[in-house]
């Protein structure tokens, strides 16, 4: 998959690939105020949160430093049956957005395709889970105060400007989860300034940082957040934690008398770490089955006429002998080796109609196509998602 955004942010940041996510503090700049515009405007935010049933903690108000309850902008819309259906009010919000306010919405990526797009294009770029988190903040309100994130963001002004303050890290790979709360922020001052439209900003995990309007008169600020959760030595041991189920020695009561013999014990899990180092647990971790959302074929609604391959990150695709091998989303398929060229367009990560495949190989691709549809590597492309890629991904028939 080629996206304009994952491009764009390689080159703002001198990145030839995702290898220097979580490093270091890296900013640049974009440059392309079109491209800033066909990801996300503030109008097109607001009228996601207004066609949404939205509450917190994935839709949250923030005015003067503090969050707003959200019996302040959630109102319930009853039905003429009398259903009751929580949704914005949003005469209240503006009057909030006017005064000076900042509104978060989590996981934009769920609501929006073109966001959607922009995740999936990004994990197959960073081979980690991404999702977008975006802040609206109006006139001189203020966001979060110090903090640090437990991964690594990159964050894309999108327009309007926030001033910012960045730290470096007071505990060195803090977790979510872990050994020490880490509330002490850093002194070390890394970067403070505006962010601009267009400006990119890599924060690697546990770097200190907090961004407000506050001083800056009339104006807003748009800003999307990207979130790359990153596997670590602690996930790899958890994966093998799920492994020893598996082995009825583990599943056993540990013998608590004084000289008990646990080596039998230590030698199987010593064995498994051995024969499965950490390289072989980041393969399987791309190709686990993580549930996909798609409209579903239904024939009787008419014929498959275009795809899109929607899994979280790259199939993988190899030819042994005369047979091509599909593996993703946990599931390997099998092709004959005839149907590779058909494979390739289809899994590319881009929309593809299949008449146009059928032209570009030479045959019909049909039942290669409902194949992949049906174990969950490819969605049928809808009006609605086909938007989340015009003019940010190139089709592979280009």
């Amino acid at each position: 998959m080629r996206h304009e955004l994952v491009s764009a942010i390689e080159k703002a940041l001198g990145w030839t690939g995702p290898d220097e996510i979580g490093k270091s503090f890296a900013r640049g700049n974009i440059g392309d105020l079109e491209l800033l515009e066909r990801i996300l405007t503030p109008e097109h935010l607001l009228d996601v949160v207004m066609r949404r049933s939205l509450n917190r903690p994935q839709f949250r108000l923030f005015q003067n430093g503090e969050e707003l309850h959200p019996a302040k902008y959630i109102t319930d819309t009853v039905s003429p049956r009398g259903q009751a259906i929580p949704m914005v009010d949003m005469n209240r919000l503006g009057g909030f957005l006017r005064e000076g306010a900042t509104l978060i919405l989590d996981q934009l990526n769920t609501f929006d395709p073109t966001m959607e797009v922009a995740c999936q294009a990004l994990q197959w770029w960073a081979r980690e889970r991404v999702q977008v988190n975006v802040y609206l903040t109006t006139n001189e309100a203020s966001g979060f105060p110090l903090h640090w994130d437990d991964h690594d963001v990159v964050i894309v002004q999108l327009a309007g400007e926030k001033e910012w303050e960045v730290r470096g890290t007071s505990r060195p790979a803090p977790m979510y989860r872990d050994a020490d709360p880490n509330t002490a922020p850093s002194e070390e001052g890394v970067w403070s300034g505006v962010m601009k439209p267009g400006d990119v900003m890599h924060i690697p995990r546990g770097f200190w940082h907090q961004a407000t309007r506050n001083g800056s008169g009339s104006g807003f600020s748009l800003h999307a957040t990207f979130g790359i959760t990153k596997r670590t030595g602690a996930s790899y041991v958890a994966w093998g934690g799920d492994w020893v189920r598996t082995k009825e020695i583990f599943r056993h009561d540990l013998d608590r008398n004084p000289g008990a013999d646990t080596s039998e014990l230590l030698e199987e899990l010593g064995e498994f770490f051995q024969e499965n180092p950490p390289a072989k647990y980041l393969a399987a971790y791309e190709q686990q089955p993580f549930p996909t959302r798609n409209v579903p074929f239904v024939d009787i609604f008419g014929p498959l006429k275009a795809v899109v391959c929607n899994t979280h990150f790259r199939p993988r695709i190899e030819v042994e002998g005369s047979v091509v091998s599909v593996t993703a989303a946990g599931r390997n398929l099998l092709f004959a080796g005839r149907a590779l060229p058909a494979v390739r367009l289809l899994l590319d990560g881009g929309p593809v109609g299949l008449d146009a495949v059928k032209e570009a190989v030479g045959f019909d691709v049909t039942e290669i196509a409902e194949t992949l549809v049906k174990e969950g590597l490819c969605a049928p492309l809808t009006k609605e998602l086909s938007l989340g890629y015009t003019g940010l991904v190139t089709s592979p028939l280009s």
